[in-house]
């Protein structure tokens, strides 16, 4: 729950944007559309099959022959045929006003014959002795000569493009009130005599030009992005750089060849996977042969509707290659999937003068919609390669620095209109010719400022004030033991003062400490650049008075959160931190960076967390405050590493490719009053791996140590520990805080996400669309004799509860672990873990088990 603010307005700001903008409608044409229904395994006809537009009471059936005419009233973008003995199938419907279908039906298995003379004959599906899956085990076998990969070198021109806007607008709709200063971005669709016009809205458009080289040996490849274009909105609410990315990651290349094919962030099973004849029925469905060489149209579909495949069809060559000459690709309506309500991909490929087939162009149209009912936002990404050459060796040096180049950015020369009227493989249509002039008109309206304004205060909790921010919202009240009611007012700069210039700052009252608190840091540019332009390159001040649980670290999410508030169990053991740092940050293109830092910290218990220390006598010394000197190095890679940015944070594109870290912190003794020496060393990775059908996993490992004598707890490693009953992802959700530390450890995080492949399988419960997710936290470490107070009496005491038993320990002889069981898309945003403590469960107060609540938006 504490993440809503943060993970919302980041990682779904480009999508949610437009659907916020304009309320769903219905469309406004009526769709003419008659066809065919016939049985897969035989083509013979399915008589008296019912055919009904998903969403509406309009139906119809097919006669003796399999015929149908079905008349669609407005508003509806798919039609489902279904049959006794077949699984029904749902047929997306395009906006054209007539239209024909051929539709084929697949019969279920372990089901009993329907008794009625003119059903056709069925029999149950097997991949033995099947001629369509000996054909696509031949298009398996082949697939590696058939690929890209397989030219020694090769190289071609790219041309993509990406629109999205809403389509199929009604008159009523154009002529709302609201949009009576907006009437020149609607469009007007083409429709047929006779029928009636829609409208469309379109609202975001980018293209771009790339020269492509390839080579197998050694494999790699290099993109120069020679131009490139995009319609922008004010970088003062909407990252356009970040948004692209996200974009380019919901519409990635399809490659009919990869084992798994990612797209709108989730990884799809290809039909000639190696295993695909496990998860896919495949049907010979019929010959083409009006081509040279021969072709066959083999259908397929999904053994289970819910999991990540596709349905379609593939066009097989019959010349000994078994190359994909054309393929269309969609999925089914059951798919658990959320937000996508159809996926349309298709594919050709040409024949070179090699007689080997590469891609030729490439499609793929996506409808987005919160509800499976009303318009969507349409979204369309088109590839076109030209000038495609084989067999030229590229000298070494064109491979060489980074895989992708922006030639146009090192010129620094303007790309004018005249370059891509000329360069455009294909001119832009009426609708797309006008979003980047609209845009640039949209941002010069009061109005639309206004509308941007109130977004980004309910997105990020911010509003702004002219050059500044106020906020956020969410951290304006909250409450916690030591201070009470707490009130909070804060804000921050925005580009309007200064584009090199940051400034943020905040300050809080305690209503029942009775104490001011505050936080101001200054930051300055110093790539000629914005502070939060990748790649970063700043120096920042910053000056901090305030409150803090020790042991509690929150990522993205500020630590007076009001729904933070809310906390389990004893958790009255605060600091008051005087933190003064200055650091620097460098960050290079190739998504390596290193933060240098100095910081000057006096912390002072409050509440009933105390810092005591008990002499060779036995006597008992408080210290009231503790303070220390700290240089740090900070060093992190992020290969191929994508993301939104926001003011604040960054909301990662989650890719295959590993991160790797390390910290670095010095104690310095008698600088500053610095009291201690100790070094502090950190080294972790994160990776994601993917499992196909079997979902991903998350997966962080990190070990630390410190090197020290007679250091007290406050600057050993106390682990993350979390008291509230949000489901962190980082920390440990059932260790209490303060409860254990160490100078020397090794973790393990395991989050795995199955994706619904067992909830997939279970009736009525697959109508869910819940998904499986399963955690694993593991932390092993030790505490050295010198530093810990049973053996030493020059650090600190434990911490004791008021019965004077420990509650702060380090770890014996075992690891400390911590699994958990749960459910998520439930609502489609919503994750509910059941956490299990494994082990010390003697320990006070230590909770055996728990139910933790998480927001987590997915496709």
């Amino acid at each position: 729950m504490s993440t809503i603010h943060i993970k919302v307005a980041r990682k779904y700001i480009a999508l949610l944007f437009v659907l916020l903008t304009f309320s769903f409608i219905s469309n406004a044409q009526n769709l003419h559309i008659k066809g065919r229904v016939m049985d897969v395994t035989n083509k013979q006809p399915i008589g008296y099959a019912t055919v009904a537009a998903i969403g509406s009471t309009t139906a119809t059936a097919t006669d003796d022959n399999g015929n149908f005419a079905l008349h669609i009233e407005p508003g509806f973008s798919k039609v489902r045929i279904s049959y006794v003995g077949y699984e029904q199938q749902d047929v997306s419907i395009s906006a054209d006003a007539y239209q024909e279908l051929t539709i084929y039906l697949v019969p279920e298995e372990n089901t009993l014959e329907a008794v009625e003379i003119k059903a056709p004959r069925r029999s149950k599906y097997s991949n033995k002795n099947n001629p369509a899956v000996e054909l696509i085990r031949q298009v398996i076998a082949h697939k590696d000569e058939n690929r890209l990969e397989a030219y020694e070198y090769a190289e071609y021109q790219q041309y993509e493009k990406i629109s999205l806007g809403l389509s199929n607008l009604s008159e009523k709709f154009k002529n709302r009130k609201v949009f009576k200063n907006y009437q020149f971005l609607f469009e007007q669709e083409d429709a047929e005599e006779g029928a009636t016009k829609g409208y469309t809205l379109p609202a975001f458009i980018e293209e771009r030009l790339s020269q492509f080289y390839t080579r197998k040996k050694p494999n790699n490849s290099k993109q120069l992005i020679l131009a490139e274009q995009r319609a922008q909105f004010d970088p003062k609410f909407i990252d356009n750089n970040g948004m692209s990315a996200y974009f380019n990651k919901l519409y990635q290349d399809i490659d009919i060849y990869e084992s798994n094919i990612e797209l709108v962030t989730n990884q799809f099973l290809s039909p000639i996977a190696g295993a695909s004849p496990t998860f896919y029925k495949f049907y010979i469905t019929d010959t083409i042969k009006t081509e040279t060489p021969y072709l066959v149209e083999l259908s397929f579909f999904p053994r289970n509707k819910a999991d990540l495949l596709f349905q379609g069809k593939l066009y097989i060559t019959l010349d000994g290659r078994y190359a994909v000459k054309h393929a269309e690709l969609s999925v089914a309506n059951d798919i658990n999937l959320n937000f996508v309500r159809d996926l349309d991909a298709k594919l050709d490929y040409e024949r070179d003068s090699n007689n080997r087939y590469y891609l030729k162009t490439s499609s793929l149209g996506l409808d987005f919609s919160l509800t499976d009912k009303g318009t969507g936002i349409k979204g369309n990404r088109t590839v076109i390669f030209e000038d495609f050459k084989t067999g030229i060796a590229m000298p070494d040096s064109t491979y060489t620095g980074p895989a992708v180049v922006k030639v146009f950015e090192q010129e620094k020369k303007p790309i004018a209109d005249d370059y891509w009227l000329t360069h455009r493989p294909v001119p832009l249509q009426s609708n797309e010719q006008n979003i980047y002039r609209n845009i640039d008109t949209l941002q010069l309206m009061p109005s639309f400022q206004r509308f941007l304004d109130i977004s980004a205060l309910v997105l990020s909790g911010y509003k702004q004030l002219g050059p500044v921010e106020v906020g956020p919202v969410n951290t304006f009240y909250s409450f916690n033991p030591v201070e009470g009611f707490r009130l909070r007012l804060g804000g921050r700069t925005t580009d309007r003062l200064s584009k090199r210039f940051y400034a943020e700052g905040y300050t809080a009252y305690g209503f029942k400490d009775e104490k001011w608190k505050y936080f101001l840091s200054a930051t300055y540019a110093l790539n000629n650049k914005s502070v939060y332009t990748f790649p970063q390159h700043y120096l920042r001040a910053s000056v901090m008075r305030d409150t803090k649980i020790p042991g509690q670290n929150l990522e993205f999410v500020q630590e007076d959160n009001f729904l933070l508030s809310f906390k389990r169990g004893e958790n009255e053991r605060y600091l008051y931190n005087d933190i003064y740092r200055l650091e620097y940050k460098r960050e290079f293109a190739n998504n390596l960076s290193y933060v240098l830092g100095l910081s000057k910290w006096k912390q002072q218990p409050a509440g009933i967390l105390t810092y005591q220390m008990f002499d060779e006598n036995g006597n008992n010394r408080l210290f009231n405050e503790l303070n220390t000197t700290e240089l740090s190095l900070s060093v992190r890679y992020a290969p191929h590493e994508e993301y939104y940015q926001g003011k604040l944070y960054r909301t990662p594109i989650f890719n295959k490719y590993p991160i790797f870290y390390f910290n670095y912190v010095a104690g310095l003794k008698n600088v500053l009053e610095g009291e201690y020496d100790y070094h502090n060393f950190t080294l972790g990775a994160d990776k994601r791996f993917y499992f196909s059908q079997l979902g991903y996993a998350d997966v962080n490992v990190e070990g630390n140590y410190i090197l020290g004598n007679n250091i007290p707890f406050p600057f050993l490693n106390i682990h993350r520990a979390n008291q509230t009953y949000a489901y962190q992802l980082r920390s440990y959700n059932l260790m209490n805080f303060l409860e254990f530390v160490s100078d020397h450890s090794v973790s393990a995080n395991v989050q795995y996400y199955m994706n619904g492949f067992i909830l997939n399988k279970v009736p009525l419960i697959k109508k869910l669309k819940w998904r499986e997710v399963f955690s694993m936290k593991a932390i092993y470490g030790g505490l050295r004799q010198e530093n810990d107070p049973a053996y030493s009496s020059n650090v600190f005491q434990f911490q004791k509860n008021d019965d004077g038993q420990p509650i702060t320990y380090g770890f014996g002889s075992k690891p400390y672990i911590e699994a958990s069981v749960g459910l998520t898309n439930i609502f489609k945003f919503i994750r509910v873990d059941y956490v299990r403590r494994l082990n010390y469960l003697d320990q006070p107060d230590a909770p055996k088990h728990g139910i933790r609540v998480r927001v987590k938006f997915d496709f």
